[in-house]
Parts: C-alpha cells; structure tokens; sequence
C-alpha cells in the first residue's frame, strides 16, 4: 500500500471566526509582527492554498489569530491501491497502435 498525504489550508476560516473579513485587514497586525507582504501576497495567502509558507508567515499567523499550526492546516493520510505498470518481455506492436500516415493525392 501506498501513502497519500494531503492538507487544508484553514486561514480563511480563522479569520472569519476572528471577525476579519477581507484580506487588506490581515496586512497591518502581519506587518506589526514583522512580516511585510504587498496586498496581493496577503490576497493570495488568504484565497489560495500556499505550497511553499516561511515558519515566520506562519507564526505571525498563529498569534494573530492565537491558534496553532495545526488549526491552521489540516492533514490528511490514507492509504490507495499501488498502480500497476506492465513489464517484463511483452512485445507491443506499434504499427497496430499508430495511426497510419495520411497520403495527399493530387486530384484529377
């Protein structure tokens, strides 16, 4: 069996419990606690899932909202089927999948 792991970024829904409703809100308590982002990286750090996120962003975020890492994100891990992959000696005829060439005949 194999492991997929998958998470939730939570932000959106800390900050509507806070009473925090738009993202230019977030900016000024971020920027007091030293992380200085443009409006548009806030916008994108509230609507969208972050892939890549500084431990200091995710500080900040925690004692703005007094949370832990872990009300922020949430996991998840189940285990899925292996996929199977042909192997071995089999011989795949390409002719037999290949379409064949178009010929242009001139008309006449």
């Amino acid at each position: 069996m194999k492991r997929q792991v998958s998470y939730q970024w939570r932000l959106r829904e800390r900050m509507a419990a806070a009473g925090v409703f738009t993202t230019s809100e977030l900016a000024p308590p971020l920027a007091e606690r030293g992380i200085n982002l443009s409006l548009s990286q806030v916008h994108r750090l509230v609507t969208g899932t972050p892939e890549r996120l500084s431990l200091p962003v995710l500080a900040a975020l925690c004692d703005i909202f007094d949370c832990t890492p872990a009300d922020l994100i949430a996991t998840r891990a189940e285990n899925t089927a292996i996929r199977k992959v042909a192997t071995g000696d089999a011989v795949v005829d390409l002719s037999a999948v290949r379409p064949k060439r178009a010929r242009i005949r001139p008309e006449g």
